[in-house]
């Protein structure tokens, strides 16, 4: 375990802190302000001060990091209860938990965790009753846990596994290739890889990468001219065969797929994360060209798999909440023959997979999920009994199974695999966690639907313990996403249970933004209507209080990356409406987001501030850098970020933190955390999670003016 340390405190003599008087409870280093930067947007002077933080490779910059860190994590150490969370998180998280396996080359493959393990290790079975051998363990790639497993393929032979992994967080990806029956690693060793699938073909694979980034830009450069590339086993690197570029459109990005049958090549092709063209080339004939399905970035388009001639395609063009499409492979483009196998439905089709002879659709009805299998002809539907409220992914199955494998999980059920047999229509319980020292019966999860600002019925879940008393003095965590045609359905995280065990409140709203309702839903909540998604927060914050749940003095909010953006906006807005507020990882300034890694391509949902001075004037009014009033009572604030997160590069947080520092009056602390060794979030290590987490619930307590240990 890799444990934050404290600089010495000679550092901080760097800078000079604020002198303490009567009024001003919290100081904070010294930071230096810029007042010669200043754009012009469409005649609007705005400065920016704090820009000089955006170099994360200068020296003030890290000393600044370093001053915030030491203050911050003397605060936090300094709670007197933070250790019995900690020691209370390491007791329950320490259970055994799988994934739910699948099948490749008649082996079984799946991920298990002992508990405290930092990353989950991966497993082969050749057969369900066989033992299980080690495939791949990534705890073995670093001392500290920070090296993760990213994304992997196993050939259609089953001889060997390619997986990516990613350094202290970062999106940038290496692949490397192992050969399963002895384990050995071969030679091959792909750089510079970044949003990209590994996709076998034959004796090698595709995937996708960019150009080696600048010395000191790899973590802030904009990402441009992605391409697809054909790797070879045994070859360098340097040989591999370029499949597709396009220089014209060097934001562009893009992703290959290869049919079960290893006949056509699919080709995404994306400007943003909305919208995308479909290309396919047929690998049975020489140099064959790529051929458009779908053009354009106005609609989704998923492929599915190649049966019996027909491509299936789950798409939004004329069906706002999903459809699936069948067209035909001897003529893509003629979208005049395309056919509907599942038309829209009053339910959001979310995905679409092909397995055990059937087409198993995953449907979500308001933000729960449903399963429904069906002939290939959308025929004979048979809907999967789940065993109550909650989210799977489907079933995980090829098309030749008789059986297959699901999740299932709610809030207050620990995620548990069952088996499914086709035949049937029976499920049992493959694998289930057992946690000692919880009893997931004392909790319960009820759905609200409240009312926005103007109007719209909004679904909102709340987790709490059974027996809980509705008289405003219950502490309450608000969680929201609202952005990019995500949806959060009942989902199970053993960090949350230390919140509820000790009398919490945990409420989730499923804003605009999201894609709950289907694509009107997520329209909705962007560019010129994204106020939208603020207003149905705060009306979820003010229902909690008008309810009794809770009330402003317990009520504190936290949201994560786009969520973050919120957290900042919304406690901008609304200062007096909440106690704590937690933004994680946030887009913090609007005007300048589009400048970093892959920022360019969230403007579907933000639009950019040099489109329009319509569009610069929208943003301009929310963004959270930008619309903090001096000297104004804000809750107390812990911004959340890390110094390897290259998706939304911590100059956001930065550049929050030290605005929220500068305009707060100071009666609540502002402070920001930031992780070392970290980046967005993804394959983050189970003991950063568990410090992590302690130090969020003691900051929200602290904050409260609650000790839950006190006896």
């Amino acid at each position: 375990m890799k444990k934050f340390f404290l600089i010495p405190i000679a550092l901080t003599t760097l800078f000079a802190c604020k002198e303490k008087t009567a009024e001003t409870m919290y100081t904070y280093p010294e930071t230096r302000m810029d007042s010669t930067v200043v754009e012009d947007y469409f005649g609007t002077k705005v400065a920016d001060p704090y820009r000089w933080l955006e170099d994360d490779n200068s020296d003030e910059t890290k000393a600044w990091v370093d001053s915030q860190n030491v203050l911050t994590f003397n605060y936090l150490k300094a709670i007197p209860f933070r250790q019995n969370i900690i020691d209370r998180l390491t007791e329950i998280y320490n259970y055994e938990r799988y994934s739910t396996p699948f099948k490749k080359a008649g082996k079984y493959f799946y991920f298990k965790n002992d508990g405290l393990q930092n990353q989950s290790v991966m497993y082969m079975q050749t057969a369900l009753d066989a033992e299980a051998t080690v495939l791949l363990d990534p705890n073995k790639l670093s001392d500290d846990g920070t090296v993760a497993l990213s994304s992997l393929d196993v050939s259609k032979d089953g001889q060997f596994l390619a997986y990516s992994i990613s350094r202290g967080g970062s999106d940038w990806n290496e692949i490397f290739v192992k050969h399963i029956a002895s384990g050995e690693l071969l030679k091959d060793h792909i750089l510079w890889v970044k949003f990209s699938e590994i996709t076998w073909y034959r004796d090698g694979f595709f995937y996708g990468r960019y150009p080696e980034p600048k010395e000191g830009g790899a973590l802030s450069e904009a990402n441009k001219n992605q391409k697809l590339y054909y790797h070879k086993l045994g070859t360098e690197q340097s040989a591999d065969q370029l499949i597709y570029e396009n220089p014209k459109f060097p934001e562009r990005m893009y992703g290959a797929s290869i049919s079960d049958d290893e006949n056509y090549l699919f080709l995404s092709e994306s400007e943003t994360t909305s919208g995308n063209g479909l290309y396919v080339k047929d690998l049975t004939k020489s140099n064959s060209k790529f051929v458009q399905i779908a053009e354009g970035f106005d609609f989704d388009f998923n492929i599915i798999e190649h049966i019996k001639g027909k491509f299936l395609i789950l798409s939004n063009k004329g069906a706002e909440k999903y459809k699936l499409i069948s067209v035909d492979a001897a003529n893509p483009a003629d979208s005049a023959q395309w056919l509907e196998i599942l038309p829209e439905s009053e339910n959001v089709l979310q995905s679409v997979s092909v397995g055990g002879g059937k087409l198993i659709a995953t449907y979500m009805q308001d933000a729960k999920s449903k399963v429904v299998l069906y002939d290939f002809d959308g025929k004979n539907p048979k809907e999967v009994v789940l065993p109550g409220i909650g989210s799977t992914g489907g079933i995980s199955a090829n098309l030749e199974d008789k059986i297959g494998f699901y999740s299932f999980s709610s809030y207050t059920v620990p995620t548990v695999i069952y088996k499914y047999d086709f035949e049937s229509g029976n499920s049992e319980i493959y694998r289930k966690p057992e946690i000692k020292g919880l009893n997931f019966d004392d909790y319960t999860t009820e759905q609200v639907f409240y009312t926005s600002k103007d109007g719209t019925k909004v679904p909102m879940f709340i987790t709490y313990k059974k027996g809980m008393k509705k008289d405003g003095t219950n502490p309450t965590l608000l969680y929201a996403y609202g952005g990019f045609n995500i949806s959060l359905t009942p989902s199970f995280a053993i960090t949350r249970m230390i919140w509820l065990e000790k009398g919490g409140v945990f409420a989730v709203a499923n804003l605009r933004g999201g894609g709950e309702y289907g694509e009107a839903w997520h329209k909705a909540g962007t560019k010129m209507q994204k106020q939208n998604v603020f207003d149905d927060f705060i009306a979820a914050a003010e229902y909690l209080q008008n309810v009794k749940y809770t009330s402003k003095e317990k009520l504190a909010i936290q949201g994560g990356s786009n969520g973050g953006l919120l957290i900042g906006a919304v406690t901008n807005q609304r200062p007096d409406l909440f106690a704590v507020a937690l933004p994680h990882v946030g887009v913090m300034d609007m005007l300048r987001y589009q400048e970093f890694t892959i920022g360019r391509a969230w403007s579907s949902d933000y639009g950019m501030s040099k489109d329009s001075k319509e569009m610069f004037d929208y943003l301009y009014k929310y963004s959270p850098v930008h619309t903090m009033k001096a000297n104004t009572d804000y809750p107390a604030v812990m911004v959340l970020t890390a110094d390897h997160d290259d998706r939304v590069v911590p100059a956001h947080s930065f550049k929050y933190a030290a605005s929220m520092q500068e305009k707060t009056n100071g009666k609540k602390p502002a402070f920001i955390r930031i992780d070392k060794q970290a980046g967005h979030g993804a394959g983050k290590p189970t003991a950063k999670i568990i410090e992590e987490n302690a130090d969020i619930y003691a900051f929200i307590w602290q904050n409260m003016g609650v000790n839950p240990y006190k006896k």
